[in-house]
C-alpha cells in the first residue's frame, strides 16, 4: 500500500492513467498560467469538463442500457417465477436458455452495464488522484515547493515537526521507510505531501517554528494561496479550517463561502441522483429485486450527505471538484433525458429481434434448436438403454429359472443331460 502514499500514484492500473490525465491536468495549467490566469481551481473545473465530455459516449450507452433493461426486467421476472419451484437440471437449462432469448430479443448483454462502469471507474479514480496531489502532476507547482523543501531536509527537527500537522498521518509510513535519509528525493516528496495539504495556521506556526527560513516560508506560501485563490478563497484549506480562521478574524465572507461548498456539494449531488434513471416499479417485481431497489434507494440519499462531510473535512479543491462534476453530470443527465425520450425503444427491439434472427440464419440452426435436439437425442438414448437392458435382465432371469430346474431333475432325464452340456460349455469357455 506503500507506492498508493507517495507523492505519484504508481498502482498497476490506475498510475498510468493517472499519468495521462495529469498531462492533461498540466496543460491546462499552463495555458491559464500564459494567459495570466494561474487558477488551481478554474484548472479543475475545465479539467473536470474534458473528462466528463471524454466519458460522454460511455455515459449514453450505460443510460440506454438502463432503458432497456427497465423493459425487459419483467419478462426476466417471469421467467424465474415459471421456473422459481424446478431445481432439476433440464429446467435449469431451460431457465437459461429462455433468459438468454430475452436478453437477445433485447440486444443487450447481461455484463452490459458492468463493462461501462470497469472502463469508467479506473478513470474516475485516477482524476481524484491527480486532483489530490497537484503537484505531482503539474511541474509548475511542485517547483513552487522546491526552494523551501530543499533548504528544510536539512534543517533539524524539521521532520517531527512536519509530523504534527493534521494531515501527516496519512504519512507517517513514509517517515519510517528506508528511503527517508536527508536529502533524498523520496524524503522532499514527502515534505511535499505534507506542505501540499497543509492548512494557513499550519504554514504560519512553520515560520514560528524555522525562524531563519521565515522569508522563503511566506514567499512559498504567497505563491501558492494565489495558485490556491477561487473567488476569494483559499481552497489549499479545508472548509473547517476556513470557519474557524474566518471566525477568528471576523471575515464572515470566508465563513460564508466555507459554508457553501459542503453545501453545495451535498444539493448538486442530490440533484443529480434525482435525474438519474429510475427502475420501473412492478407488481411481479420479487422480493430480491425489491431489496435492491431499496438499497439503491437508501445509497443514493446517503451520497449527498457523505458528500458534505467529506468536503467539510478535505481541501476544498475537493469540493470544487465534487461540485463542477455533479453540475457537469446534471447538464449531461438532462440532454441524456431528452436524447432517450425521443427514442422508439419497440423500434430498437425490434431491429434487435431481427438481428437475431439473421445470426441465427446465417449459423444454419439456432442454438435453441441445437440445445433442444440434444436433450432430445439423450432422452432418446437412454431410453433405448433402459429398454435393453430390461431385455437383457429378463432374458437372464429365465435362463437362470432353466438351470435351476436342471439341476434337480431326475438322474438321466432329458433335463439332466442338458444341464451337463452346459456345465461342460461354461467350463472350457
Amino acid at each position: 500500500m506503500l507506492s498508493i502514499l507517495l507523492t505519484k500514484d504508481s498502482s498497476f492500473i490506475i498510475g498510468p492513467i493517472a499519468v495521462v490525465i495529469g498531462k492533461l491536468m498540466n496543460g491546462i495549467f499552463y495555458v491559464l498560467s500564459t494567459l495570466g490566469l494561474p487558477s488551481i481551481g478554474l484548472s479543475i473545473i475545465i479539467f473536470t469538463i474534458i473528462v466528463y465530455l471524454c466519458l460522454l459516449p460511455l455515459t449514453v450507452k450505460q443510460q440506454k442500457f438502463s432503458k432497456l433493461s427497465a423493459k425487459m426486467n419483467p419478462e426476466i421476472q417471469a421467467i424465474q417465477k415459471k421456473y422459481k419451484d424446478k431445481k432439476d437440471n433440464e429446467s435449469m437449462m431451460a431457465m437459461n436458455e429462455e433468459t438468454q432469448m430475452v436478453y437477445k430479443k433485447y440486444g443487450v448483454s447481461p455484463t452490459g452495464s458492468c463493462v461501462q462502469l470497469l472502463i469508467q471507474l479506473p478513470i474516475m479514480w485516477a482524476l481524484y488522484r491527480v486532483i489530490y496531489n497537484m503537484p505531482a502532476y503539474v511541474p509548475s507547482i511542485k517547483n513552487t515547493f522546491l526552494t523551501l523543501v530543499n533548504k528544510l531536509v536539512d534543517v533539524e527537527g524539521a521532520s517531527d515537526f512536519l509530523k504534527t500537522f493534521k494531515n501527516a498521518n496519512q504519512y507517517l509510513k513514509q517517515f519510517d521507510n528506508e528511503q527517508f535519509v536527508a536529502g533524498s528525493e523520496y524524503m522532499k516528496n514527502t515534505f511535499i505531501d505534507v506542505l501540499n495539504k497543509a492548512s494557513s495556521t499550519e504554514w504560519m506556526s512553520l515560520k514560528d517554528k524555522f525562524p531563519d527560513l521565515s522569508g522563503t516560508i511566506q514567499s512559498t506560501y504567497d505563491t501558492l494561496s494565489h495558485y490556491n485563490n477561487f473567488l476569494g478563497l483559499n481552497i489549499g484549506n479545508s472548509p473547517s479550517d476556513m470557519i474557524k480562521e474566518g471566525l477568528s478574524s471576523h471575515s464572515f465572507g470566508i465563513v460564508i463561502g466555507a459554508i457553501l461548498i459542503p453545501l453545495l456539494a451535498a444539493a448538486t449531488q442530490y440533484i443529480n441522483v434525482k435525474l438519474m434513471p429510475q427502475p420501473e416499479k412492478s407488481k411481479d417485481r420479487n422480493e430480491q429485486a425489491d431489496t435492491m431497489a431499496a438499497s439503491m434507494k437508501t445509497m443514493n440519499m446517503m451520497m449527498p450527505i457523505m458528500s458534505a462531510v467529506f468536503c467539510l473535512t478535505l481541501p476544498s479543491c475537493l469540493g470544487i471538484y465534487w461540485i463542477a462534476g455533479a453540475v457537469v453530470r446534471t447538464i449531461q443527465q438532462i440532454a441524456i433525458n431528452k436524447h432517450l425520450d425521443k427514442i422508439d425503444f419497440d423500434e430498437v427491439i425490434k431491429k434487435n429481434m431481427e438481428k437475431a434472427k439473421e445470426k441465427e440464419r446465417k449459423n444454419g440452426v439456432s442454438k435453441n434448436t441445437l440445445n433442444n435436439a440434444a436433450r432430445m437425442n439423450t432422452r432418446t438414448l437412454s431410453s433405448k438403454a433402459s429398454i435393453t437392458d430390461t431385455k437383457n435382465q429378463e432374458k437372464e432371469a429365465a435362463y437362470q429359472k432353466a438351470v435351476d430346474a436342471a439341476r434337480f431333475a431326475k438322474e438321466g432325464s432329458i433335463t439332466a443331460k442338458a444341464h451337463m452340456v452346459k456345465s461342460y460349455n461354461e467350463s472350457h469357455k
